[in-house]
């Protein structure tokens, strides 16, 4: 089973490689990241914009490796009432075209981040200005900061892909109409 990552920084590809293993441990995986444009701003600031770029990365993703499965990985930051959540989203779209979409945990953003972010940083260049740390987003990322690694960036998206990766499972209840 071939699986197009639509990016290809190395959590987002763990994760999907891990979430994809836990759900179908006898399939031979082909798990490749490759580098696609979100079509989004560089931090999305709504689910709506940040489930956006998950599809676009998905879809980019699987046509351009032809795989069985492409899966787009987006992290992004909402506002509820006063405060901001962070959360990723996963889409994930086989060949056919059936598309399942899942998310992480939904962790809020401390007000220092947030207005690092509303002076145009990305919440993992924040992470790293208020942790003094280089390049988390490539690691443990907002929510392994956070919660001291009980969550990490990995283990919050695989648990995002397997949600998304449900209509593939029992697709008889996702396509009843």
């Amino acid at each position: 089973m071939k699986v197009a990552v639509g990016s290809k920084n190395p959590v987002k590809v763990e994760a999907v490689t891990i979430a994809f293993a836990k759900v179908w441990p006898a399939e031979n995986l082909e798990i490749e990241g490759v580098e696609v444009s979100s079509g989004v701003s560089a931090q999305p600031m709504s689910d709506k914009e940040s489930i956006k770029g998950a599809i676009n990365r998905a879809r980019r993703a699987l046509k351009l490796l032809g795989a069985d499965f492409g899966v787009g990985l987006e992290g992004g930051i909402q506002k509820i009432g006063n405060k901001w959540f962070d959360c990723g989203w996963l889409v994930v779209i086989d060949k056919q075209g059936r598309t399942g979409i899942g998310s992480t945990v939904r962790m809020s953003v401390p007000p220092v981040m947030v207005q690092l972010i509303k002076k145009g940083k990305e919440l993992g260049e924040a992470c790293d200005i208020t942790f003094n740390r280089v390049n988390t987003k490539h690691a443990e990322g907002h929510f392994g900061l956070m919660t001291k690694n009980h969550i990490t960036r990995t283990s919050g998206y695989v648990d995002g892909v397997i949600s998304a990766l449900g209509h593939f499972m029992i697709p008889d209840v996702f396509d009843r109409k």
